[in-house]
């Protein structure tokens, strides 16, 4: 199930889940192995037997991630499997999962449990959700969650295709959705993250729904934020 993505990095895809109206999102998730050896678990996929012993043959989880307020599902599972992982809260998932006791906040500085491997940049002023964008520095690569998505030809049918398409979610690469454009509120605090997230050296791009993005990471993310500009 795990594959390597680079250095001491894996992804994971899980099973579909539906949203709003209907419509199914492939998932993925993200295990990055820390130069401590601890396991720090982006946005956590629903947890099998078969994925649990694979993570755990890579190392102790430490940290479990949810990168911003609507990829938190999976969280209480891997919690309970993982109980010494430390749980963090992205910008308005607190308020939302009072079930779930988290240990952090996600900000614009790392961790200092992961600031030798990993930046981050929250990205702001947008009414659907608080993004937090990592960047792990030994495979070069830059992960969004929901910001950039593309969904394979034929995913959708009928009328949710028709929509797909409008929204940008069926595009010749992935870019940003429609939806997340025009709900970018505050743009110029946007723009200050963007201009942080091309700064990093960024040679791949990981996303939860969408094909990633092997080569010439940097240069993509400039053609897809190009709008905000």
């Amino acid at each position: 199930m795990l594959k390597q993505f680079g250095d001491e990095i894996w992804t994971a895809d899980g099973p579909a889940v539906t949203a709003f109206l209907g419509f199914h999102y492939p998932t993925r998730m993200a295990v990055i192995r820390l130069s401590n050896g601890g396991l720090f678990i982006w946005s956590p996929i629903p947890l099998t037997e078969e994925l649990r012993t694979e993570v755990a043959a890579l190392g102790a989880v430490r940290h479990l991630v949810a990168p911003n307020s609507l990829h938190h599902l999976s969280i209480p599972d891997w919690k309970r499997a993982f109980p010494s992982a430390k749980v963090y809260a992205p910008p308005g998932l607190r308020q939302k999962r009072k079930d779930i006791l988290f240990d952090n906040d996600l900000g614009n500085v790392p961790s200092p449990d992961w600031v030798d491997d990993l930046d981050q940049v929250l990205m702001t002023g947008n009414a659907i959700t608080t993004e937090a964008v990592f960047f792990h520095i030994k495979s070069g690569t830059t992960l969004f969650v929901d910001l950039l998505q593309q969904f394979p030809a034929g995913w959708f049918s009928g009328w949710r295709a028709l929509v797909a398409r409008l929204d940008r979610m069926v595009a010749p690469e992935p870019s940003v959705p429609r939806k997340f454009r025009v709900a970018f509120t505050d743009r110029r605090a946007a723009r200050a993250a963007l201009e942080r997230i091309l700064a990093w050296p960024t040679q791949k791009v990981l996303m939860a729904h969408g094909t990633p993005v092997i080569a010439d990471g940097k240069a993509f993310i400039s053609r897809a934020f190009r709008w905000l500009s």
